[in-house]
Formats: C-alpha cells, sequence, structure tokens
C-alpha cells in the first residue's frame, strides 16, 4: 500500500461549534464543511490545512463509535486518514498481509469520500482509515 497523502486527521469532540470556533479563531482556518454521516452517528466538519484536512467528529448518539471513544478516552485523536487508489484491492493486500480489517469493502463515508478502517489492534492501537476520492 502507497498512499498518495494524509487525507485527514479526525478529532472526536463533544461539541463541533466550540471546536469549529476554537480552529479558526487560533490559527485562521475556515470550516468548508458540516456533514452529518447518520450511518456512523457523526456530525463532520472540516478545516483545511495546507494538503492535508482536520475532521472534527461530534457524536450524534452516544452508543455510536465517537461516542463511545469519547466516553472511554476523551476527547482526542481518533484516526489518521491515508489517500489510497483501488480502496478495495488495497483492503484485499491489507489483509492478505494479515491486517485486521474493520471494513470488508468500501463504505461511504463524509466529504464525498470512499472509505475502509484498519483494526487497531493490527496498526500499533492506531485506527487508521483508507479512503479513496473517486472524483481525482
Amino acid at each position: 500500500m502507497k498512499p498518495s497523502h494524509i487525507e485527514h486527521i479526525g478529532l472526536a469532540v463533544k461539541n463541533l461549534e466550540n471546536s469549529i470556533d476554537f480552529y479558526e479563531k487560533l490559527f485562521g482556518l475556515k470550516c468548508y464543511k458540516i456533514e452529518d454521516v447518520p450511518e456512523q452517528k457523526v456530525r463532520t466538519a472540516f478545516l483545511m490545512v495546507g494538503e492535508t484536512k482536520i475532521e472534527l467528529l461530534e457524536s450524534t448518539d452516544p452508543e455510536g463509535p465517537v461516542g463511545k471513544f469519547i466516553e472511554n478516552r476523551g476527547e482526542g485523536v481518533h484516526h489518521i486518514a491515508f489517500a489510497v487508489k483501488d480502496l478495495e484491492g488495497q483492503l484485499v493486500k491489507a489483509e492478505q498481509s494479515g491486517v485486521r480489517l474493520i471494513d470488508n469493502k468500501p463504505r461511504k463515508g463524509a466529504d464525498g469520500l470512499d472509505i475502509a478502517f484498519l483494526h487497531p489492534k493490527s496498526t500499533a492501537g492506531v485506527l487508521i482509515e483508507i479512503c479513496e476520492d473517486k472524483n481525482k
């Protein structure tokens, strides 16, 4: 697997508006999109830093993945996402290499991406998302 770049860093937050305000005021960043992703029980906001996005993740359900993450670990870095070509093929290669997958096939994610997650038990404790923008 050879990612082209870090697509985004996902940060779990308790309050999306407060977090957007923090990043806009402190770093002069601009939130360019807020999106609900009901399948993942999350509301997201995106900010650009150079070519990398910051994805703020607010849980819409305490039983959702981000809600449970915040309950267990508090706010903070949730995942790192790498941009790849041929996401389906990359998942097959990862699994053949012994990597435990959370997603066996791509699914729709926020910001128009196809996404899949690799299990942190196979990635030194880091939740890794691999994603593909089929519009590029």
